[in-house]
Order: C-alpha cells, then structure tokens, then sequence
C-alpha cells in the first residue's frame, strides 16, 4: 500500500447545494460561495497530492439550517438520509478510495438518533462528522447526552468540523468566518468538552480535531492554568494524547511545530479540505508536508501501525485487496 489517507475531505451533492442555497447558505460561512464537487475532480486531486483514499464529509454548515421546528427537523432529517446516502454510494463504487463521515441532523437529537443508526446498521459509516457547535449548543449540551453514549457505545471515530460561532456578527469582523472563527470555534469546543467531562466520560469515543489543532498548542497550558485554579483541572499531555489531529488547513510553517511539541506524530492524520480548498492549493500544501522535516516519522497512510489503519480498518483492508497480486 502506498499514498496518504485523507481523513477531512468533502463532497458536495447538486441537491445539497440547492437546500444551502434556499436556506440563505449559498456563502456557506461568507465564503464566496459552495464549491463544485465531482467524483472525477476529487480522484484528479487524489492522484496529484499521493492521497490513495479520502474520507468524505459534509461541511458547515451541515444540514439543519434552524430552529427546532418540527418543518426544520423534518428537512433536516431528510437532507442527512440524502447525503449519507449518496456518500454511502460513492463508496460502494469505489470502497478503496472511499470512506463515509456520515452527518447528523442535531440539534435534532430524536433524529440524530435515527440517522446514527441508519449509518452504522445500514450503510456501514466509516465516522461520523460532527460540528464544533449547532445552532449555538455545544457537544457538551446535556440534551446530545444520548448522541454521545451512543457514539461511545459504539467507539465511533468522531470527525470534527468547525461552523460559525453563535456570534460571529460581532467577532468576525467582516471577514469570511473561516479565516479566524473557525480556529477558535475548534478550539472552543474541545476544551469545552475536556472541562465539561465529555472526553473522559466518553473515553471510546475517537476524535479527530482538524487544523493541526486549531488554537489549542498556544492555549492548553494557559487553559490548564486556569482549569486548576477553578477547581476542574486537566492534564493538557493527557488531553492533547487522547486526540487526533488532522493537518488540513495552513499547518506550515508554524502550526505543525507548534503541535508537535505537544503530541507525538503518531497522532497526526493528513487532510486536504477539498474542494473549500481548491485543488492547486491542495497540492501545493500535500507536497509541501512531504518534504517537511517534522513530518519524516509520520506515517499518514494506511500502513500497518499507522493511526489511520486503526481508526479505518475497512478502508486498510479494501487497500490491502486491491494491493494483493492476481494468482
């Protein structure tokens, strides 16, 4: 097996484009606006950054576009079957190159329930993609308690995607929420779930944190700090060595470093972003992290003892068939 696993890739489905759209989304974030998506563009990139398979994912803003209304749920509802589903096809047409993050419609706990179920008893997800906040609730609400247990229950590999926070009017400034809310909504949501007990309460439950960590390396021992001083301390090595972290984003030339004098490579994962990020930057940034020194003992693959390996078996396994020769 050779080629690099990517674990933060999108796809975008002509109906989910549409939904976004009609529901105010067509600047998801205050991007410029929902990027095209097509099996053969993501194949082309693959083939150019050395990624041999992706896992898929829906972006922010996800796929419940309100309030709790029993109309919102409903579409909601509607909407993760649909795209679950048409990833779920993507990868029964190409189950070596593909893997599933399936998504969920909370706020909407009943239904989050339902499609979680759907997810792994139906259409065998790979992870399931979860946003740092919905609506303005965080993962710690008590009201997710029961997505939580269940995801536990199941050791599910949780792939975490920033959105806007609630009050990005007066935060972002103008700008494109990606830009700066992203990291910090990241960041916020995590620490929120080592202060809240989620992560310890929850130990089977596997998390990818995207952007090489967001703004957790500067913060976690200010963080720590604090925690103790409050009386709900945390270990930040602790912390920090029971997550993944994927490099998608702008982990060079200084976030990487920053990560990595606080986790081993054996927590780093490879993520493109495609196609928020557009192709050309994809593959500059892909050979860029090949030739960094930092990154010379990670295995970002899915080699035996690699991270990726354990956390998607079936892609190592489909990987490993297609690898064996005829007899």
């Amino acid at each position: 097996m050779s080629g690099w696993l990517d674990v933060h890739a999108h796809y975008v489905t002509e109906r989910y484009s549409e939904e976004c759209a009609d529901a105010g989304h067509g600047s998801p974030d205050g991007m410029p606006g929902m990027p095209h998506w097509s099996l053969d563009a993501a194949l082309d990139v693959m083939a150019d950054s050395g990624v041999a398979a992706a896992v898929l994912s829906i972006s922010s803003p996800g796929v419940h576009f309100g309030d709790d209304s029993v109309d919102r749920d409903a579409q909601a509802r509607d909407l993760a079957r649909h795209v679950n589903e048409a990833g779920a096809e993507i990868v029964a047409r190409h189950p070596n190159r593909f893997g599933l993050s399936s998504a969920l419609p909370l706020p909407d706990v009943e239904g989050a329930l339902a499609e979680l179920v759907h997810a792994y008893d139906m259409l065998q997800t790979d992870a399931v993609a979860l946003q740092t906040n919905y609506h303005g609730r965080y993962l710690s609400d008590p009201a997710f308690a029961p997505v939580l247990a269940e995801l536990d229950a199941r050791s599910a590999v949780v792939t975490l995607h920033p959105t806007s926070p609630p009050d990005w009017r007066r935060t972002a400034l103008g700008r494109p929420r990606p830009m700066i809310e992203f990291l910090f909504d990241t960041t916020r949501c995590v620490i929120d779930l080592a202060l809240s007990g989620v992560l310890t309460d929850h130990p089977h439950i596997r998390w990818i944190v995207p952007h090489a960590g967001a703004a957790l390396p500067p913060l976690v021992h200010r963080v720590t700090a604090m925690s103790g001083m409050l009386g709900t301390p945390i270990d930040p090595t602790a912390l920090l060595n029971g997550l993944y972290f994927d490099l998608a984003g702008l982990p060079l030339p200084i976030a990487l470093d920053g990560l990595l004098a606080l986790v081993p490579p054996a927590r780093l994962l490879y993520g493109s972003d495609f196609p928020f990020t557009p192709a050309p930057g994809v593959t500059g940034l892909a050979q860029a992290l090949r030739h960094a020194p930092a990154l010379q003992e990670a295995q970002l693959g899915l080699e035996e003892n690699a991270p990726a390996a354990e956390l998607f078996p079936r892609l190592r396994k489909a990987q490993a068939e297609t690898a064996r020769p005829a007899c």
